[in-house]
């Protein structure tokens, strides 16, 4: 029963500290993506999902907030999930996910897509 309680309580530090560690960045605005666990050299965008050490529901619990859209991406020579999230604060965020350890690497405020701007504007062409 003790075994089972502390694997119990170092997960929820851990969660703990991922949060914080997703919190710190969140309140920053550091876009670049300068290191990674998972390197892409000539692999096409179809081979991201067979290269990804973590899944798609694992990198939107690191990136903190409520989901709009996720998706792998190379971004300088690395592979990472783009997270788009809105914070408590209604601010859209683009987080970036280590693909390969669930590591924040970037996160920046985001700017609306121009479609959805243009929908907001009564701009729609449809």
């Amino acid at each position: 029963m003790n075994k089972k309680w502390i694997t119990i309580m170092g997960s929820g530090i851990l969660a703990v500290g991922i949060a914080g560690a997703g919190i710190g960045f969140a309140n920053s605005d550091r876009m670049e993506v300068t290191g990674g666990t998972i390197q892409i050299h000539n692999q096409t965008e179809a081979e991201f999902p067979d290269l990804a050490k973590i899944t798609i529901d694992q990198a939107d619990r690191y990136a903190l907030g409520q989901i709009l859209k996720t998706g792998l991406e190379d971004e300088n020579g690395f592979l990472v999930y783009g997270v788009e999230v809105v914070t408590a604060d209604k601010i859209i965020m683009e987080v970036k996910v280590d693909a390969g350890s669930g590591k924040v690497l970037a996160a920046e405020r985001d700017t609306p897509d121009k479609n959805e701007e243009d929908d907001e504007n009564g701009d729609n062409e449809d």
